[in-house]
């Protein structure tokens, strides 16, 4: 992959950050440009990208304006992801139609796309969730983020010269994400209190179960998808559901500590995942897609990188 011009959107994000620093360091002949409108990106992210920066929203962009000879590869980052966002006006046009000026854009490059999904757009459906089975989100996010995949699912039938790739993220946790504030991963937030010495406070009682992902499978994941053969939408995850008290049991084996959670009223019953776990079927057909990381391994490379950059 040489000479290509690769765009990021949302890539002062989390996720969009991460990939967009490994792909500069494979791949360092391409040129590289991100969007974004840092309402929730940091320019923190970006210390050391040597690309271009366009502080623009993927929803008004007119991406002729920055160009006009068009992108060789989109990996679409940018959304709303906030999963208590109670606008529905501004969470939908935010999200589904800055993809379709996206999926314009693509067409008129004849660009390949891989864009971000999610899995919550499978609510509280049986697990272990397959991607066309139970997609029937609880919140506005999933909703924004399936509309987003049947956008896609037609695409994929008339547009078959552009490969399409969806990628469901589970949750994802790794550095680069204490931008995020609240939204941050469950291990990222057990992590501060435990760092303050304090009990790490889970929901009682610590049975909720999700399937938790390291960056760096996410980031092989997207870089997989430059290969795929055909457009389709792939589960990201590890194909196993852990604990909240699990997840404390991994911190506190790796931190030397032993603190008990403090077992708290979860607020958000009416739409919150209690159980998440992906089938990686279509992942491992499309992408050839498997995790590296266990949650044992991945808390214990985070908080290795962690130290070493002196978070």
């Amino acid at each position: 992959m040489k000479n290509k011009k690769i765009l990021i959107t949302g890539g002062a994000g989390f996720i969009g950050s991460n990939l967009a620093f490994i792909l500069q360091e494979k791949y360092p002949e391409n040129k590289y440009f991100i969007i974004d409108n840092f309402l929730s990106g940091n320019f923190h992210n970006l210390i050391g990208f040597k690309g271009n920066v366009i502080v623009e929203d993927i929803s008004e962009i007119n991406f002729g304006r920055y160009f006009p000879n068009g992108i060789d590869i989109i990996f679409h980052q940018a959304a709303i992801t906030d999963t208590t966002f109670i606008n529905q006006k501004e969470m939908l046009f935010k999200n589904t139609e800055g993809f379709r000026n996206v999926l314009r854009f693509t067409i008129k490059s004849k660009a390949r796309l891989i864009y971000a999904s999610s899995a919550s757009v499978y609510g509280n459906s049986p697990c272990p969730m397959r991607v066309g089975k139970g997609e029937e989100p609880l919140n506005l996010y999933g909703f924004s983020k399936l509309v987003i995949d049947n956008i896609a699912r037609e695409y994929f039938k008339t547009y078959k010269d552009n490969i399409i790739i969806g990628l469901r993220y589970f949750n994802v946790y790794g550095p680069k994400e204490k931008y995020k504030g609240k939204m941050a991963s469950m291990i990222w937030q057990l992590y501060l209190q435990m760092k303050d010495g304090k009990k790490p406070k889970i929901f009682k009682y610590g049975d909720q179960a999700r399937d938790q992902i390291y960056i760096d499978d996410v980031v092989n994941a997207n870089l997989l998808a430059l290969k795929a053969k055909k457009s389709g939408i792939v589960n990201i995850g590890t194909g196993k559901a852990v604990t909240f008290k699990e997840i404390v049991k991994n911190l506190n084996e790796v931190f030397g500590t032993n603190f008990e959670p403090e077992y708290i009223e979860n607020p958000y019953q009416n739409y919150y995942q209690n159980f998440t776990q992906a089938d990686l079927t279509e992942a491992k057909e499309i992408l050839e897609y498997q995790p590296e990381y266990d949650i044992k391994k991945g808390i214990k490379k985070y908080f290795e990188t962690l130290n070493k950059n002196n978070y």
